[in-house]
């Protein structure tokens, strides 16, 4: 069963359970609660969960919100900081996201792992792109640029993030929730598509997987980064969950299912069966594009 993200409502509500509702109405009964949950929608949560009224198919960390942070946030504290403080404060609040998963009967909590300390290069490609730029000289000096900083940093920030995930790793476990590590939007962040096979290998561990989202790996193909076709069939038997969406070229994403500019229904028959999809689109959307576009889901795939 698709499931659906409060990445769509969850800012402009103040009840947890009119937030749920809203969704129920687009005719989503499973729902993923996603970045911008904050404190005080949980009480509306809960008490829905309560009643037997929702069900949860994931929640995307950090979830709840850290009680300082005010608006959707994932990327607040990374793993990969430098700073021993900042990365102390990500695990906890991952495993404060753990203990709400399991509370709440969530099989999955969707990771981001952080970033480079770099210049983050991926919206200047994009802003070339759409002017006119793409394979210019100027922008494949930018490219090569970012590539040669990016693998001088990496194993660095890598450890720091393998560190990071042990204890996260070792509560999910016990919580008997998978963990499920996003591919990334940008290329200034972690883990590359080079990089997810190895963390994998050297987490080694059953109930971790990869994350697709089809919007980001559809900008990395957009600006030249990789082909989402080879990328996902070499990753599909080690993904667990994807966030579903479109894109309009070159990077704006989380658009509705097929009404933007990928050819959406390939790759989605390229998921695993068993593969969690959660649409997680944008804030910006109308509940008719949405009907407009579970119309055409339902008419391809089915529910």
């Amino acid at each position: 069963m698709i499931a659906f993200s409060t990445c769509w409502n969850s800012g402009r509500h103040t009840s947890g359970e009119e937030m749920l509702r809203e969704i129920q109405a687009l005719g989503f009964n499973l729902i993923e609660l996603g970045h911008g949950i904050r404190i005080s929608l949980m009480p509306g949560i809960q008490k829905m969960f309560d009643a037997g009224e929702v069900h949860f198919s994931s929640l995307h960390n950090f979830c709840p919100l850290p009680v300082e942070v005010m608006s959707a946030s994932p990327d607040c504290y990374e793993f990969s900081a430098a700073s021993k403080s900042e990365r102390d404060r990500a695990v906890k609040q991952t495993l404060q996201t753990l203990d709400f998963a399991a509370r709440l009967n969530a099989p999955f909590v969707v990771l981001h792992c952080g970033s480079i300390a770099m210049n983050p290069i991926t919206d200047e490609l994009i802003a070339l792109a759409q002017n006119g730029g793409l394979l210019s000289r100027k922008y494949v000096r930018k490219k090569i640029d970012a590539v040669r900083t990016r693998e001088r940093a990496a194993p660095s920030h890598l450890a720091r993030v393998g560190e990071c995930l042990k204890p996260i790793v070792e509560r999910a476990a016990e919580k008997s929730v998978r963990l499920g590590i996003e591919g990334r939007r940008g290329y200034e962040e972690i883990p590359s598509e080079r990089e997810i096979p190895q963390l994998l290998d050297e987490i080694a561990a059953p109930h971790v997987g990869y994350w697709h989202d089809m919007g980001h790996i559809q900008i990395k193909e957009n600006l030249g980064f990789l082909d989402h076709v080879e990328w996902l069939r070499a990753i599909a038997p080690r993904t667990i969950g994807c966030h579903m969406q479109d894109v309009n070229w070159p990077g704006q994403d989380h658009q509705p299912p097929f009404l933007g500019d990928m050819r959406l229904e390939p790759l989605t028959r390229m998921l695993p069966q068993n593969c969690q999809i959660v649409w997680e689109l944008s804030p910006r959307l109308s509940a008719e594009e949405i009907m407009q576009s579970r119309a055409i889901w339902e008419e391809r795939f089915g529910q």
